[in-house]
C-alpha cells in the first residue's frame, strides 16, 4: 500500500513538473508581478490535496493556518515529509503558496 501511495505521489509530482513549462518570453514581461500563492496552490496542490484543498490522497490544507506557522508551512513546502515529497513548488513560489496558506484558518 505504501509503494502504491509513493509511486502515486511520485507520479503526480512527475507530471505537475511537465505542466510547469510556459512560454519563457511570456514571464520576462512580467517580472515585476509577484507571484500569486492561491493560484499556485490551485494548481500545484489539488491532486493531493482536493479541488478546494479539502483533503483527497493528502490531508486537508483548508484550515491550515490555524495549525501551522507560515514558516512551518514553507518547511513542509520545502522539505516535505512523510507523504508528501518537498520541493514540488520552489523559490519565491512556495513562499507565495506558504503566505497564503498561512492565512487559511
Amino acid at each position: 500500500m505504501k509503494k502504491a501511495m509513493l509511486t502515486l505521489v511520485f507520479g503526480s509530482a512527475i507530471f505537475l513538473a511537465a505542466c510547469g513549462g510556459g512560454d519563457k518570453n511570456a514571464s520576462d514581461n512580467e517580472g515585476s508581478t509577484a507571484p500569486d500563492g492561491e493560484a499556485i496552490a490551485m494548481k500545484s496542490c489539488v491532486s493531493c490535496h482536493g479541488g478546494e484543498l479539502q483533503g483527497a490522497s493528502g490531508p486537508s490544507l483548508n484550515d491550515v493556518g490555524s495549525r501551522l506557522s507560515e514558516s512551518e508551512i514553507l518547511d513542509v513546502i520545502n522539505n516535505g515529509k512523510p507523504g508528501m515529497p518537498g520541493g514540488l513548488v520552489k523559490g519565491e513560489d512556495a513562499e507565495a503558496v506558504a503566505k497564503w496558506l498561512a492565512t487559511q484558518k
